[in-house]
């Protein structure tokens, strides 16, 4: 028998229905948010040139770790500038 044990200590763990994504981007703000992982800002760089380039508004976010979530107050303030969120990780 393998037990597996839930570092999160979750009984019950929240779930919602996915939004429906946008047909196209254009006329809408991106955020990109950097988890704060090696190299994901050149990714996200990259991202942020090709939007850019296509005349899309990209806002750009960090977190302060990588080894906790996003902080409530970064997550109310991407909220209320952004209609989509591109997440980058890489390592």
């Amino acid at each position: 028998m393998t037990v597996l044990l839930d570092p999160t200590s979750e009984q019950s763990p929240a779930s919602r229905e996915r939004l429906v994504r946008p047909d196209k981007l254009e006329g809408l703000t991106v955020g990109l948010l950097d988890i704060s992982k090696p190299r994901g800002d050149v990714f996200l760089d990259r991202l942020d040139t090709l939007l850019t380039q296509r005349g899309i508004t990209v806002k750009r976010y960090m977190k302060p770790t990588v080894a906790k979530p996003a902080p409530l107050p970064l997550r109310n303030q991407i909220v209320g500038e952004v209609n989509v969120v591109i997440e980058g990780l890489a390592d």
